[in-house]
């Protein structure tokens, strides 16, 4: 007896639910990593992490291990971390400086841009040998590109530009870059790394969920609700008791206070919940005076209230990109398998900032992203039990119609949950995979 042919990608995406083996099954996955992350811009690394020639950071474009270079020309480089003799990873630092790479197996030796440099007994290799063909080499990227100063890059050949895959979710960029006075932010503070056993998907799903805080965040509201406020003086802990409260609001305040928007190619944001009290150089902190006082007088006065106006939260880029530029947090997704997932966490520095700012970005980093935090740890527990949940024999189609009827236009070419709770965002997410996915 011969067995029906499994359902194709769009089979798998109803309106307003999705099938529950886009989460669990491997066939699906090994698709997505080269329909999805074969396909798409893809976030690399910051331009800030590799400033001067020969600096390089190892990075991946979904599974496959690639490295990003500032060749001696300046030109920024993201090439493929594989010898091009028997198929060695080549680079094995995280991050550094080198003239050029060498393979350990057999020292094939290539420069910073990929371009295979010397052979070892080369006389031995057939005369058909070319060590000019690119081919022969740490191949690259066919596309690289960045905008104001983050790097993408993309495996397929063809595509729309950077900026137009980017769309009205440059301005989030901008605004990150903009809080900086002297209009420059880097890299810094080091990283946070985590893993889950979930599918890559949950990740930008959960972070623009303005419906779960409530429910997964019930022990750390409790605690920073028994917390007395006198106990914090130097501001690291207040911010934390800050956030978990905040988790806590009704859903009356979500639904009223804050949005979500979503546009093109899978990206969304979320209008920021907190009061006037910001949790990070909040406004009656005097470094914060200090630092309105650097903005202004690098940007005037009236742009400096325009750029503080902004209050978003996180901002997904699909499909491996979320960040928080009031807060300078950036996470980058990696998938490893179906049911694993990787997250690497970065915190970033204003230039012309008092450094209070930045010591308030690495604790609101601790707070929210750190690997002890009690909110990220509620967060990879939920990630953990539907990665199980969706292995089981329950409810075929998961249901992500919430705010379905209801949703409107947006002004930019987008769509704007009708509160925020709406599950808009992940139907914008998987119109984006099925374009991917369905494509030949």
């Amino acid at each position: 007896m011969v067995s029906a042919p499994e359902p194709g990608p769009a089979a798998l995406v109803r309106p307003g639910r999705v099938h529950r083996r886009i989460y669990s099954d491997p066939a699906i996955f090994e698709r997505e990593m080269d329909c999805v992350f074969g396909q798409a811009w893809i976030y690399v690394g910051h331009e800030s992490e590799i400033r001067e020639p020969g600096d390089f950071v190892r990075t991946r474009i979904g599974r496959k291990p690639m490295v990003m270079t500032r060749h001696e020309d300046g030109r920024i480089c993201v090439i493929h971390n594989q010898c091009a003799h028997r198929g060695a990873m080549v680079v094995a630092e995280d991050r550094g400086n080198a003239a050029e790479f060498v393979c350990c197996y057999h020292g094939w030796t290539y420069g910073t841009d990929g371009r295979l440099a010397r052979v070892p007994l080369r006389h031995g290799y057939p005369q058909d040998f070319d060590p000019e063909d690119p081919r022969t080499a740490m191949v690259g990227a066919p596309r690289v590109a960045s905008y104001r100063g983050f790097v993408f890059a993309s495996l397929a050949p063809d595509g729309p530009p950077l900026e137009e895959f980017l769309g009205h979710m440059t301005t989030s960029f901008d605004d990150m870059v903009d809080r900086a006075p002297d209009g420059e932010i880097e890299v810094a503070g080091g990283i946070f790394k985590h893993a889950y056993d979930g599918n890559w998907k949950l990740y930008l799903e959960n972070l623009c969920d303005a419906a779960h805080p409530l429910f997964v965040h019930q022990s750390s509201i409790a605690a920073a609700h028994d917390q007395d406020d006198d106990v914090h003086t130097d501001g690291f802990g207040e911010i934390a008791v800050r956030q978990m409260r905040q988790n806590g609001a009704p859903y009356k305040f979500w639904q009223e206070e804050v949005g979500i928007w979503t546009y093109p190619n899978g990206h969304s944001f979320l209008g920021d919940y907190h009061d006037d009290e910001k949790l990070v150089a909040a406004q009656r902190n005097p470094v914060f005076a200090d630092y309105i006082a650097a903005l202004e007088a690098k940007k005037g006065a009236d742009e400096a209230r325009r750029i503080l106006e902004v209050t978003r939260w996180n901002s997904n880029v699909y499909p491996n990109l979320s960040f928080m530029s009031q807060f300078r947090q950036l996470r980058v997704i990696h998938p490893v398998a179906v049911n694993r997932t990787e997250v690497h966490t970065y915190s970033f520095r204003l230039k012309g900032a008092p450094e209070k700012m930045f010591e308030d970005t690495i604790a609101f980093a601790n707070v929210t992203n750190g690997t002890g935090s009690l909110v990220l740890t509620d967060d990879l527990e939920t990630y953990g039990r539907i990665g199980a949940g969706v292995t089981s024999e329950g409810a075929e189609w998961i249901q992500v119609g919430r705010g379905y009827t209801t949703d409107l236009p947006d002004d930019h070419g987008g769509v704007q949950g009708s509160d925020s709770t709406s599950e808009v965002y992940i139907r914008n997410m998987y119109d984006a995979w099925l374009g991917y996915m369905a494509a030949e």
